[in-house]
């Protein structure tokens, strides 16, 4: 079996800063709260007229440079967001246009936080038949949008952020993505959600007033969930292919809380060191988050031929999911 392999990772963060202390001018919060609850000192806000497609196209534009590989050689672009250019068509079909992929086959994947990993799965899976030989995948969000700037439980935590992976088969048969294990369940949709806009709740005048179109989240529910449904799904990952917690080099984990990240690494017996942390300087960026976590650490010389790396992310549905990829 060919196995898919990572070989272009980009990176995208606009370049406003808010801060936790800016944030307290807006809602009853402070810096210290926010760090002591999430590890989050900052994140990053899109510009004025700046839309999700455009943030993936810089990303994009750094892991195809890195993968030394033309938008044009490009078989198939996923893009995991829940926060699109708009409802139709999918922020795909843009950011292949941007990019001038004529070739390729483009598609969204909705599974927010965990979108950019079931995407990385989906592309895995078309590599290994043959059917695809070059892939693009891309987390991106643009959440600042559709989230309530008057709720002090969800502001404080999102931010704006792309992140990109170039995938095509490997030539060397212990290299790879070894193998993915996705999860989803719906018995918790109501956790975390966006209520209105679709056909549920269709968008209306009462619907807007009553806040609908924005991020509800039960934060106490989330952590218990992702705590313990990120640590079987990284065992999982580990049983799978008879690797033990000592074996494991790198831990790429989404970047949801310091507290969930430090929780499962404790579960696991995997000590803090091993995982690239960014969430200090991003927050919660969602889909973006494992995919631009990734490309920090590679570029940053982290990763090395042969390193074992973890990954695991959670995202509304409730979805999750783990990776375990050979570098």
């Amino acid at each position: 079996m060919t196995r898919a392999r990572i070989i272009g990772t980009g990176s995208y963060a606009p370049e406003k800063v808010l801060t936790n202390h800016d944030l307290a001018k807006l809602v009853e919060t402070s810096d210290e709260w926010i760090v002591e609850r999430t590890g989050i000192r900052q994140r990053h806000v899109a510009a004025e007229g700046e839309v999700t497609s455009d943030m993936a196209l810089k990303a994009s534009i750094r892991a195809l440079e890195l993968a030394q590989t033309r938008p044009e050689d490009l078989d198939v672009v996923i893009v995991g967001t829940i926060s699109p250019d708009m409802p139709m068509p999918a922020c795909a079909a843009f950011l292949a246009h941007k990019l001038g992929a004529k070739k390729a086959f483009a598609f969204d994947v909705s599974a927010a936080c965990a979108g950019s990993l079931f995407g990385m799965s989906v592309a895995a899976q078309y590599i290994q038949t043959g059917a695809v030989k070059r892939a693009l995948v891309v987390g991106v969000e643009l959440l600042t949008r559709i989230i309530d700037w008057q709720d002090r439980n969800t502001c404080v935590l999102f931010g704006d952020a792309a992140g990109a992976m170039v995938m095509g088969p490997s030539e060397d048969e212990g290299r790879g993505v070894l193998s993915t294990h996705l999860h989803t369940d719906g018995a918790q949709t109501q956790i975390l959600c966006i209520k209105g806009g679709g056909s549920l709740n269709p968008m209306s005048e009462q619907a807007l007033k009553d806040k609908l179109h924005k991020v509800s989240m039960n934060g106490r529910e989330v952590y218990k969930f992702a705590v313990r449904a990120l640590s079987e799904a990284v065992k999982e990952a580990l049983e799978h292919n008879h690797v033990t917690a000592d074996g494991v080099t790198h831990v790429i984990a989404h970047q949801a809380n310091l507290r969930i990240i430090d929780a499962v690494l404790d579960r696991l017996g995997i000590p803090q060191a091993k995982a690239w942390l960014n969430i200090d300087k991003y927050g919660n960026t969602s889909s973006a988050s494992l995919p631009m976590t990734l490309d920090e650490a590679n570029r940053a010389g982290r990763l090395q031929p042969g390193d074992t790396i973890a990954m695991m992310a959670i995202g509304a549905g409730m979805s999750w999911g783990s990776a375990l990829v050979r570098w």
